[in-house]
Order: structure tokens, then C-alpha cells, then sequence
């Protein structure tokens, strides 16, 4: 069995998913001024709220430290947008996704 596929069924024994992911991450060119990598990000905002990330973006937005990452997240048919601080990965914003995304 390889690493990949041990730690896989390791995080699903303890109730942990690999993030799904979906699309594209817009932003990329912040990525040297975050202190919390995308993929702390990502299991941040999964616990927020669990499902499939659908869209990913960071970006320099008012609250925290000012730089977030923003995760649309899809389950069971409701779409949230979850923002994490970028540099302490707190979570900014749980809200369901509204009738204008941005």
C-alpha cells in the first residue's frame, strides 16, 4: 500500500475526508503572504462546513488579518461560502452562498 492511499484510509477511520476539490484556485499570486497553507485552509473550512469545496480563491478582503481564503462548499444541495483567515486560520464567515456569489 502506498503513503498516499494508508493516510487516506487513516483520516477516513478517524472520520476525516481528503478535502474534495473541484476547481480552480484564483489568487494563487497571494500565496507567499499567507501563513496557513491551502490545505490547512481547506480542512479549516470543511469543519466548518463538511462537503465538497466546488471554488477557492485568496484574497486581500476587510476582517481578520485582511488577506482570507474563500471556499464555496456544496452539500446536499446547499452551497455556503466559508472564509478562513489566511494568517490564523480563523473562520471569518459561514454563510449560505447567496443568488449573487462574488
Amino acid at each position: 500500500m502506498n503513503n498516499k492511499m494508508a493516510i487516506l484510509m487513516l483520516g477516513v477511520a478517524c472520520g476525516f475526508a481528503a478535502p474534495a476539490v473541484v476547481s480552480a484556485y484564483t489568487g494563487e499570486e497571494l500565496a507567499n503572504q499567507a501563513v496557513l497553507p491551502l490545505k490547512e485552509a481547506q480542512a479549516v473550512a470543511l469543519q466548518a462546513f463538511p462537503g465538497v469545496i466546488t471554488d477557492t480563491e485568496l484574497e486581500k478582503e476587510k476582517g481578520g488579518s485582511g488577506l482570507r481564503y474563500s471556499f464555496v462548499i456544496s452539500s446536499k444541495g446547499d452551497q455556503h461560502e466559508v472564509g478562513v483567515d489566511a494568517m490564523s486560520g480563523t473562520v471569518l464567515e459561514n454563510i449560505p452562498e447567496g443568488a449573487n456569489p462574488d
